[in-house]
């Protein structure tokens, strides 16, 4: 498959980010930020691998994001002020260039595979598309149709948000792609998959310094 496909992937700030993930890793805050970063890094590093992707690139509002992604070969734009998840999307969507081949990723994949990727961007076929979470009600992926704009509906009930757009689900058979992290219940199944090195680094120190 030609790589063809953008992707942008949005990231808040970091201190922000992944709230209901707070003490699924023990130590503070400190440790809060590390996970958040994790999720990002395997997430983006799993993108990256997939066939028919040509770039990545994180929007973030973070200056410790930036360091973190150097030499990963991950493209990072920090804009302050962009008003939500949306606005960023199609922020990093119009920097990409809309005249091209564009989709959005979220940022809490970690037991995202390269092959899930690619095979839902292969079943898209070029055209407008997004694929389910979990859960059957949020979204893990949308891609635009080519040459269109990406037009993101993120947010309580996106999944029918972006069907009602046109987008038709790609990648329901794919538990990796299907699988964002937002608790810590999401983080336990992420780990059931198998996650990337740096959340699977991450979480085992966690719970082998763990008492008990």
């Amino acid at each position: 498959m030609d790589a063809c496909l953008d992707l942008v992937v949005p990231m808040k700030r970091l201190d922000r980010a992944k709230s209901r993930l707070r003490g699924a890793v023990p130590g503070g805050s400190g440790r809060h930020v590390e996970l958040a970063l994790a999720l990002l890094l395997d997430t983006v590093t799993a993108a990256r691998a997939a066939d028919g992707v040509r770039s990545v690139l994180v929007v973030c509002e973070d200056e410790r994001v930036p360091v973190a992604l150097r030499g990963t070969g991950v493209d990072v734009v920090d804009e302050r002020g962009l008003p939500g998840l949306n606005e960023a999307l199609a922020f990093g969507a119009r920097l990409l260039g809309e005249d091209g081949h564009v989709g959005a990723l979220q940022a809490d994949l970690p037991a995202l595979r390269p092959v899930e990727l690619a095979a839902a961007i292969a079943q898209a076929g070029g055209a407008r598309a997004f694929c389910p979470d979990k859960e059957g009600t949020g979204t893990t992926l949308l891609l635009a149709g080519i040459g269109e704009a990406l037009d993101p509906r993120f947010g309580p009930g996106s999944a029918a948000a972006h069907a009602g757009t046109g987008a038709v689900a790609v990648g329901v058979g794919t538990p990796g792609l299907r699988c964002d992290v937002d608790t810590a219940e999401d983080l336990e199944a992420a780990c059931q998959l198998g996650v990337g090195d740096r959340t699977a680094a991450l979480v085992c120190a966690s719970a082998q310094s763990s008492p008990g």
